[in-house]
């Protein structure tokens, strides 16, 4: 397992996300644990992205979707399916950017700093698993790029570990 996270922060957004995916393989094994792999994507895109305030995963139980391993403050454990951001997401299937997070209606404040986020639900041969969540406290943070490294990141995961 890579302990260290190759990353230049005078990279373009997409150029980080290339190296990070690049790094995927070796660092979230698939003999490790799922708990401990998924800490470690949500270390390393904190890690790369000053954008970011929190990035953490929810869980789905089979009725609602809960805490998992995240980093950044406090976080709301439970969501229902079709509340807020994750939760929408989670209901209609799709990765959701949201620009400016006053703007999404029924949006679930866990972070009073937050601004824009942008939400990947993850899947295992079609059946949902959880979501990925990533906040920041400037608007307009996520856009098109994000969207498509953080789904193949995602897919990554889906494929290789869970």
């Amino acid at each position: 397992m890579s302990e260290i996270i190759i990353s230049d922060s005078n990279s373009t957004t997409e150029e980080k996300y290339r190296l990070l995916y690049q790094q995927l393989g070796s660092l979230v094994p698939k003999e490790d644990n799922l708990i401990s792999n998924l800490a470690n994507v949500t270390a390393a895109l904190k890690q790369t992205f000053d954008k970011i305030s929190w990035v953490g995963f929810y869980l789905f139980d089979g009725k609602k979707l809960y805490l998992g391993p995240f980093q950044g403050k406090v976080a709301c454990t439970n969501i229902e399916i079709g509340k807020g951001v994750c939760g929408k997401s989670a209901q209609l299937r799709k990765t959701i950017i949201v620009p400016d997070v006053h703007q999404f209606p029924g949006h679930i404040f866990c972070d009073v700093d937050s601004k824009s986020e942008i939400v990947v639900p993850l899947f295992k041969k079609e059946k949902l698993l959880g979501v990925l969540d990533l906040d920041s406290t400037e608007y307009n943070s996520f856009n098109e790029t994000d969207k498509v490294y953080l789904e193949r990141i995602c897919n990554f995961l889906s494929k290789e570990i869970l």
